[in-house]
């Protein structure tokens, strides 16, 4: 059932994700709009590539925060008729409106990230477990390719996998959640598999920050 609760409730999970972090920062700090420039990507890899690696991972860790935090008010705004499963339901309702509020920021003209990093606060909430293993995956991914996006795709292929076999989630939106992670990141990162493909991929490189 729908009530007003569960309204508010959807509507403060997009403010939250509309927090437009590497713009703000960008502008705020070094006079610039992150999405003019490196790869226009306005995500805490292109922060750390164009601005430095302090405002890089500032920019990572708020983002991520984003998606936990729409995930923990579904406590709040969550009916006090809803059981359990019903709660995790509509927590997963609030992710996926931050990570739209990330990639469409109501703030900054709609013109946002990729939503990994608000994806990973999400993971973090609902998957705690199966974070960690996630992020081995992609560390050695990133390790041994040195591409991003290549250990962003990887990881998130392998995520409904490590949910199913290896830390048996039962609630089956959580399973859904899953898979539609493992569709939704290859499909944000569509130029980066065909740069993958020609061999034009750019290999992570940490810069000096923007002066």
């Amino acid at each position: 059932m729908i009530t007003y609760s569960v309204i508010f409730g959807v509507i403060t999970a997009y403010l939250i994700g509309s927090i437009a972090t590497s713009v703000w920062i960008g502008r705020a700090f070094f006079g610039v709009d992150i999405r003019t420039l490196g790869s226009g990507n306005a995500g805490a890899t292109n922060t750390i590539r164009v601005l430095g690696t302090k405002p890089g991972i500032i920019v990572l860790v708020l983002d991520a925060f984003k998606g936990w935090l729409a995930v923990f008010i579904g406590g709040f705004f969550a009916p006090g008729f809803y059981v359990p499963e019903q709660v995790v339901n509509f927590e997963l309702v609030l992710a996926l409106f931050a990570v739209l509020g990330h990639i469409f920021p109501i703030y900054v003209g709609f013109k946002g990230g990729k939503g990994v990093a608000t994806l990973v606060g999400v993971i973090i909430a609902l998957y705690p477990a199966s974070f960690f293993v996630v992020l081995a995956v992609f560390l050695m991914v990133m390790i041994s390719t040195g591409y991003v996006s290549l250990s962003s795709i990887t990881s998130a292929l392998a995520f409904p996998f490590i949910c199913v076999f290896l830390f048996k989630v039962s609630y089956p939106s959580l399973i859904v959640f899953s898979i539609l992670i493992a569709v939704f990141i290859p499909l944000t990162h569509k130029k980066n598999i065909v740069r993958l493909l020609h061999g034009t991929e750019n290999k992570f490189k940490i810069k000096k920050k923007l002066k």
